[in-house]
């Protein structure tokens, strides 16, 4: 009988020793939790946003370039600030429209939790292939030209997102062209199979009424004809205005090249092209207007908001920017007054 006693104590024991420790895992999980609460608003919002959950994010985009990587890279950020943790599928068309489709619908058969659209070929190939998924776009200059949204003032069922198209940012650059370079024939290349850049040359087109500016324009299918354009162009333009045509922009240095030998400027749609090489833009930041769609992707993920009720946005904090080392390739002297209300890089 002793020794059954003591078995049964030893039990006993071992019992109250499991639960005391239980009890102790249970506590220390409550105390991290409130620590956390209180260390730090990033991170005190992930664990609230995201309850430990690893959303699917498809990321359609129609190329790179800086821009629309910038772009990219801001989204990112917005969700880690917001504290939603996330995956990544990057897939890149390649230029070519007839694969937004398929990248599209392969994200519907992975089942993502929310389609990113880097472009307007690869919004409107993510919208055709879904009514259910929540798609965020950005780098979009018409949202309803492209017939993503029916206005501005409204989302449409499973997506909204940000335009790259600054109202004030082409008539600022017409003017600039008219009135600061002197110009009077402007080039433009562009892909007419971009309904992106066929929205932004109507604009170009509007915003030149009632001045002497006339445009020169030469149509591109892929980059590799990009060149070709530029140097037919040379004799007909006084300047060049890079809009912000995928194509074109992607391969911008052979623009760049051609302006260079023959003292063309170049007035870009974007500040990354400035960096590249073009004279100047009136613009904002990419990774801005990506980091605007990547808040908006939090709060659909966080169920903060329903997406149809997040109306598409236009970016803030529009600017000029030169570039010094492009003026004098291109044989432009820079304005004491530019030097006052421009920002510069090399």
């Amino acid at each position: 009988m002793k020794k059954i006693n003591w078995l049964l104590m030893l039990v006993v024991l071992g019992s109250l020793l499991v639960l005391g420790a239980c009890g102790s895992d249970d506590s220390t999980e409550d105390a991290s939790g409130d620590a956390d609460d209180t260390a730090g608003t990033e991170d005190t919002s992930g664990d609230e946003s995201s309850n430990g959950e690893t959303y699917q994010i498809g990321v359609t985009q129609i190329v790179e370039h800086p821009s629309l990587d910038a772009a990219f890279e801001g989204f990112k950020k917005a969700l880690e600030e917001a504290g939603v943790n996330a995956e990544y599928d990057l897939q890149i068309a390649q230029g070519d429209q007839s694969n937004n489709q398929t990248i599209a619908t392969n994200f519907v058969g992975d089942q993502v939790d929310l389609i990113f659209a880097n472009s307007t070929p690869s919004a409107q190939g993510a919208l055709n292939a879904t009514k259910d998924i929540p798609i965020i776009f950005t780098s979009v200059s018409d949202p309803v030209g492209a017939e993503l949204v029916s206005s501005m003032e409204e989302a449409g069922d499973n997506i909204t997102g940000t335009t790259d198209n600054h109202p004030e940012a082409i008539p600022s650059t017409v003017d600039f062209i008219s009135n600061e370079l002197g110009a009077k024939k402007v080039g433009m290349i562009y892909n007419s199979g971009e309904q992106n850049s066929i929205a932004q040359i109507d604009l170009v087109k509007k915003a030149m009424e009632g001045t002497d500016l006339e445009i020169v324009e030469r149509s591109v299918s892929t980059s590799a004809e990009v060149q070709q354009a530029a140097e037919a162009l040379v004799g007909k333009a006084d300047v060049f205005y890079i809009i912000t045509d995928n194509t074109v922009v992607s391969a911008l240095e052979s623009v760049i090249s051609v302006a260079n030998d023959q003292d063309i400027p170049v007035v870009a749609g974007e500040f990354d092209s400035v960096e590249r090489g073009a004279l100047a833009a009136y613009g904002f930041d990419y990774y801005d207007i990506g980091y605007q769609s990547g808040e908006m992707a939090a709060k659909v993920l966080k169920g903060e908001s329903e997406i149809s009720s997040i109306a598409p946005e236009v970016p803030g904090n529009l600017k000029l920017v030169m570039n010094k080392t492009a003026a004098e390739e291109q044989g432009v002297e820079i304005k004491s007054e530019w030097e006052e209300k421009a920002e510069f890089v090399e």
